[in-house]
């Protein structure tokens, strides 16, 4: 594949909001430029012969290039434009692929007790030492108790959703049908509820913190 001309930061901006066959063919490099990048910034997440992964990039390429062209003017030159444009591009699919993991999973789904029971030694440091991982998957298990009984079904389905299976907050609140402002609210509640029954029981979120961190030491 023959290399691409070079362009200058002034150059793209210039071509890009230029009309005709210059914005044309601007539009075309760009374009061949993300989709050359992503095999590279995605492997962690999609392999490339992975076969979600063209329609992915296909996906991803068309929505960057048009974020980019709506925000040109934010475009401030201390980096490369190519560099600028990688950078949107890999947040489009980020953003692409949490929406698509989450597709399929039901938020009643969530709240199953198979799932409950699941949560505590998935989320605990496998790394760990067997004693702290065993503390740390009780501590978990004694918080999602905690949930059960303090908060309220919409406020357990956030928190299930959001703080311990790492919804994105705007895919929860699109499910929930709340607004994204509305949702943060009822997990800001919902937070402040737990905190709550911690402080009766002589607890902090800063002990329950100390457990994962004695964890991350051991297993460094």
């Amino acid at each position: 594949m023959p290399l691409m001309p070079k362009r200058t930061n002034e150059q793209w901006l210039s071509d890009l909001r230029a009309g005709g066959s210059r914005r044309e063919s601007a539009l075309t490099d760009l374009r061949a430029e993300v989709m050359h990048g992503l095999p590279y910034t995605l492997r962690d997440w999609l392999a490339p012969d992975d076969p979600h992964f063209a329609a992915l990039a296909e996906e991803v390429t068309q929505e960057t290039l048009m974020r980019v062209l709506d925000h040109l003017a934010s475009f401030e030159g201390r980096s490369q434009f190519t560099t600028w444009v990688h950078k949107i591009a890999v947040r489009v699919a980020l953003t692409e692929l949490r929406r698509r993991h989450w597709k399929d999973v039901s938020l009643d789904n969530l709240l199953d007790s198979d799932e409950g029971e699941r949560a505590p030694s998935a989320i605990a440091d496998r790394a760990a030492e067997p004693e702290i991982a065993a503390e740390q998957s009780d501590l978990l298990a004694h918080l999602q108790a905690m949930m059960q009984e303090e908060l309220t079904p919409k406020q357990l389905q956030a928190m299930m959703a959001v703080g311990m299976k790492g919804m994105p907050l705007a895919e929860a609140a699109r499910r929930m049908g709340m607004e994204r402002n509305a949702l943060y609210k009822l997990l800001h509640d919902a937070r402040v509820r737990l905190k709550r029954r911690l402080a009766r029981e002589g607890l902090s979120p800063t002990d329950m913190l100390v457990v994962f961190e004695r964890g991350k030491t051991s297993g460094s």
